[in-house]
């Protein structure tokens, strides 16, 4: 049987398949056993140069069961879903649990989950699998030539991308949760070279692409070919562009800086299996403790983050996360104070808590961890416009180029693309090569100003890594310009 053939994975053919693995689990002996069955397309297309430089339409599906065995965990997956390779795959998973509770000493405990049912899928208006070849092509090619009317531009490249993941969770509980989960995303890059000096523009965020879970409308709104040749103009002035100046001064980041500052400082921080030591092979562990939920001063007044895995059109948005908790709205930081983690069942039982739902798998064939959903540093009420007139020396800074952060998510160091040099309340000259750098909690207590909800926007990240072997996920965050007072700032190099 072949998923994508069927209109929706909630029928009955589909339920029969996590059926058999149910029971296949519990006449092996686990005391708990789900099961997800997953199929996913991907189409990309990438246009460098003038010339199609990738079509790829690619297509995955498959089974993976988890289950539990005298308080230890086992997981198996396959790829193969008639019934002798599904049973054999639950059996499996019994037996790897079974071997891990002899050496397990501390037995995993479940947060309680009501048993539910139902379906969901991303409101789009516009299915991106219905827009023809041809018009996803055409609209590549008018941002490459709008970009090829700028001099000095040496590489131009402009991508999409679209996801369809039709997910299916059944659990012994009696869970049997049907989601469409659609993905929309493209972006632009113009690199410039000079003699001894190489630079990169990229819209409307960094590392190839915005995404969100929306339809071809997001597209649209993007505006790729308006934008196109100020963005490339933009990558050859800063060849010539002065320096970041260097000193201690005030820093306003745009939205979506300020959303990769919020992904590196603030969500991984708040995995509470990070916290709790248990994941930390990949990107290390956190400095946020439970014992420091609502007594630790985070940031400042100004500072709200939110996990909210109902944000409109966000990656972090779906109707249920893989182990079967409803998508919800959870206070991380509240006007400054830290108040919340990001949990899975067995996390939260451990701090005696309800999960809030951020178990995520990169696919059928891995187990699911605390993934980010949305976090969002909440709107405030300044502008941007308003921040910069009340800075007397400061910069504005746009657009991610690098991050580097601890593995305990304290010390960091961002590059930023471009930036602004600020004098006397006014946006002067463009600068080169900025970095700016702090301590986690010490930079969010200096935020005097966020940007109210008109300015704020949702930001999509493709490739946030987690896990051993590594998982990439796809979260969002939505944020506004934000202003921080007396902040490291150099050049780099």
């Amino acid at each position: 049987m072949r998923l994508r053939e069927k209109a929706s994975l909630y029928s009955p053919s589909v339920r029969d398949l996590a059926d058999r693995a149910l029971d296949a689990a519990a006449a092996a002996g686990a005391g708990y056993a789900d099961c997800r069955v997953v199929s996913r397309t991907v189409h990309g297309l990438t246009v460098k140069n003038g010339a199609v430089a990738r079509v790829a339409l690619s297509d995955d599906e498959g089974l993976g069961v988890r289950v539990l065995v005298d308080g230890s965990w086992g997981f198996a997956s396959s790829d193969r879903l008639d019934p002798m390779s599904i049973e054999t795959t639950a059996r499996h998973a019994v037996r790897i649990a079974r071997a891990a509770a002899r050496v397990n000493a501390d037995p995993v405990r479940l947060a309680p989950l009501a048993p539910l049912t139902g379906e969901y899928r991303t409101p789009v208006l516009r299915d991106p699998f219905e827009v023809s070849l041809d018009a996803k092509l055409q609209l590549l090619m008018q941002t490459d030539a709008a970009m090829a009317g700028v001099a000095g531009v040496r590489v131009r490249e402009s991508s999409l991308e679209f996801v369809r993941e039709h997910r299916f969770f059944a659990s012994s509980e009696g869970m049997a949760l049907d989601q469409t989960i659609i993905e929309s995303g493209g972006g632009l890059d113009a690199t410039a070279t000079g003699d001894d000096e190489l630079q990169v523009r990229s819209f409307p965020n960094s590392f190839g692409r915005h995404q969100l879970c929306a339809g071809w409308e997001a597209i649209d709104e993007m505006q790729l070919p308006q934008n196109a040749e100020r963005v490339a103009a933009e990558a050859v002035a800063l060849l010539t562009a002065e320096q970041c100046p260097s000193g201690r001064m005030t820093v306003i980041l745009d939205s979506t800086q300020a959303a990769m500052q919020v992904h590196e400082s603030c969500g991984h921080a708040t995995e509470l299996d990070r916290s709790l030591g248990f994941e930390a092979a990949f990107a290390g562990t956190s400095f946020l403790t439970p014992e420091l939920l609502g007594n630790f001063r985070y940031g400042s007044e100004l500072v709200t983050l939110t996990a909210d895995a109902t944000s409109p059109r966000g990656l972090g948005t779906f109707g249920w996360d893989d182990e079967g908790v409803a998508a919800q709205r959870t206070l991380l930081v509240d006007q400054g104070t830290f108040t919340g983690f990001m949990s899975s069942r067995e996390t939260a039982a451990a701090i005696g808590r309800e999960s809030n739902g951020t178990m995520r798998a990169d696919g059928w064939s891995r187990l699911p961890l605390i993934r980010m959903t949305n976090v969002n540093l909440e709107p405030g009420e300044s502008s941007l416009e308003e921040m910069i007139a009340g800075t007397e020396r400061g910069v504005y800074l746009e657009t991610n180029r690098s991050w580097s952060i601890d593995d305990r998510r304290l010390n960091f160091q961002f590059g930023t693309q471009n930036g602004w040099e600020i004098v006397d309340g006014k946006r002067t000259r463009l600068v080169r090569n900025a970095l700016y750098s702090g301590i986690t909690p010490e930079f969010w207590r200096s935020c005097d100003a966020v940007a109210g909800p008109q300015e704020w926007r949702m930001y999509g990240v493709v490739n946030c890594g987690k896990g051993q072997p590594v998982q990439l996920m796809h979260v969002g965050h939505g944020a506004a310009p934000c202003r921080f007072r007396d902040v490291h700032v150099e050049p780099a190099g």
